[in-house]
């Protein structure tokens, strides 16, 4: 049965589902589209880097930008130095959020340098790493891994042991390696055993792609809830899906008309919060997005050969406009 709540500590997450932090997309914008849509427990921050929080940096704070209405939200830090990563959860703490996740899973090279699954390489120098953002921050802390390096050093039940040794209170698991990247399966009895291995709250996280693999997910690993990523950003509405589909055994498939609406309010939202990256997010986000819309590729083609975000609304508009006026009969 899937649960009804997560429990961090004292902490009830309803329903018990989560934004999982993506870098240049769970920014404040789109964290406020998944709200607005509903059926998400808890949000995540971008992962963010422990060194440009230690300067306070104006573009790393940037990243822990967030509105009261975000609540719950958790801050992703991800970083190397124990007695630097203290300092970053610190701060974060100072800032407001509900609690603060250390990234052990991210795959990209130059993150995998100073932190992120390049951690689990070394797990006594990551046990000391814990141990020094435990003692730092009073609110909850929980971290995201993956199942290990490689197939051969997989290591997600020794890391999920010794993060509740030293106090972490709630651990996602991607189950795929560092070396696999995005490529290949998830493999779920990874999570299975991580749950089976500790007492803390284990969320389930890696080919999430419908409703249906959510409640699986949940029944074949046992995991506490799940966390979605990839799917949410080219679907937004799979949270409130999951919820639809738990109550009512269905789900509604959003519309051409549903998703221009939000193509446009998401980009206008952009503009409105004057993101320095404004363009390059929307060129982004059309990149996600449009793989479900007909004829995609042509207003992928079209954002990402405009130079502004006037451009860019101009050519949305005209493409679901020419893509209404060409929808076969009874469409």
């Amino acid at each position: 049965m899937f649960p009804s709540e997560l429990k961090i500590r004292d902490k009830a997450i309803r329903p018990a589902t989560i934004l999982a932090p993506m870098a240049g997309v769970t920014d404040t914008v789109f964290r406020r589209v998944i709200r607005g849509l509903g059926g998400c427990g808890l949000i995540m921050t971008e992962f963010t880097s422990a060194e440009g929080l230690s300067r306070q940096t104006a573009r790393t704070l940037h990243y822990l930008y967030f509105d009261e209405d975000e609540h719950p939200i958790a801050a992703q830090i991800f970083g190397s130095d124990p007695a630097v990563m203290a300092s970053a959860a610190a701060l974060t703490e100072d800032l407001g959020f509900d609690q603060i996740d250390i990234n052990c899973g991210c795959p990209v090279k130059k993150v995998v340098k100073c932190g992120g699954s390049g951690l689990l390489r070394d797990l006594v120098h990551l046990e000391k790493l814990f141990g020094a953002v435990r003692d730092a921050v009073k609110i909850p802390l929980t971290i995201k891994i993956r199942s290990g390096w490689d197939e051969n050093n997989i290591v997600a039940v020794e890391v999920a042991r010794m993060a509740e040794r030293v106090g972490v209170e709630a651990i996602a698991v991607h189950p795929r390696t560092r070396m696999q990247g995005y490529s290949g399966n998830a493999d779920w009895n990874v999570i299975r055993d991580v749950k089976q291995s500790v007492r803390i709250p284990v969320i389930g996280n890696g080919d999430i792609r419908t409703p249906q693999d959510a409640v699986r997910m949940i029944a074949e690993t046992g995991c506490d809830a799940v966390m979605i990523g990839r799917a949410a950003s080219s679907n937004p509405w799979i949270f409130g899906q999951i919820a639809d589909y738990l109550t009512t055994g269905e789900y509604v498939q959003p519309t051409e008309q549903d998703r221009y609406k939000l193509l446009v309010e998401y980009f206008q939202s952009l503009i409105a919060a004057e993101m320095p990256d404004a363009v390059g997010k929307m060129k982004q986000f059309a990149t996600l997005f449009t793989h479900g819309i007909r004829n995609g590729s042509e207003l992928r083609y079209a954002v990402h050969h405009a130079d502004t975000s006037t451009e860019i609304l101009a050519r949305v508009d005209a493409f679901f406009t020419a893509n209404a006026a060409s929808a076969p009969s009874g469409d």
